[in-house]
């Protein structure tokens, strides 16, 4: 239905924006990638998916296109619903997806929170034709905001489903390991990992 909107970010968080497109502001949920590209800007354009539900509609946003048609094919899997997909677009760039996928590397796939190894195998199957070797060599390097990058990546892990303690013993982990960490994303995607 919509496929893209442009328009300024009036609020930005590692899950979710609010975007002001002229006067109506649509609450778009986003990916870590996404966010890593945004979240310095004041205004921009996303690709959007809107997923209708029986129970509502649900609106996700995309810095590119490869994101997005990522994210679609990944949705069209059984056993992967939008949650997981942005999940997995949250711990790997879309091309890390892709070679994961083109590779049969089952491993990496199986390291994303909420996938198992025949969920893994099920998306290795059905979408290794249908991938293609789409390179993203954007390196983004995310700076820290203030002096919160631990409550930051505290929300954004709550954002994605995971319980508050589960959250914040993983983060504790994490920067007891490497208590000089100043990427927000880095942090994140550690987290996840350490879930």
């Amino acid at each position: 239905m919509y496929a893209y909107l442009e328009g300024n970010f009036t609020y930005k968080s590692p899950a979710q924006i609010y975007l002001d497109v002229n006067g109506i502001g649509y609450e778009v949920n986003i990916s870590l990638n996404t966010y890593s590209f945004i979240q310095n800007l004041d205004k921009g354009k996303l690709y959007t998916y809107l997923q209708v539900k029986e129970d509502g509609h649900v609106l996700y946003g995309f810095f590119d296109r490869l994101e997005k048609e990522m994210f679609v094919l990944l949705i069209g899997v059984a056993g992967v619903g939008a949650a997981t997909a942005r999940m997995m677009l949250s711990s790997l760039k879309p091309d890390e997806v892709s070679k994961a996928i083109i590779q049969g590397n089952i491993k990496i796939l199986e390291s994303v929170k909420g996938i198992g190894k025949k969920t893994a195998e099920r998306l290795v199957l059905e979408l290794k034709d249908k991938v293609g070797k789409h390179t993203n060599d954007n390196n983004n390097i995310m700076q820290p905001v203030g002096n919160s990058i631990s409550q930051d990546a505290l929300n954004a892990l709550i954002a994605l489903g995971i319980s508050k303690l589960q959250a914040e013993q993983a983060l504790q982990k994490i920067i007891g390991i490497e208590p000089n960490i100043i990427q927000l994303e880095d942090l994140i995607k550690k987290a996840l990992k350490a879930i």
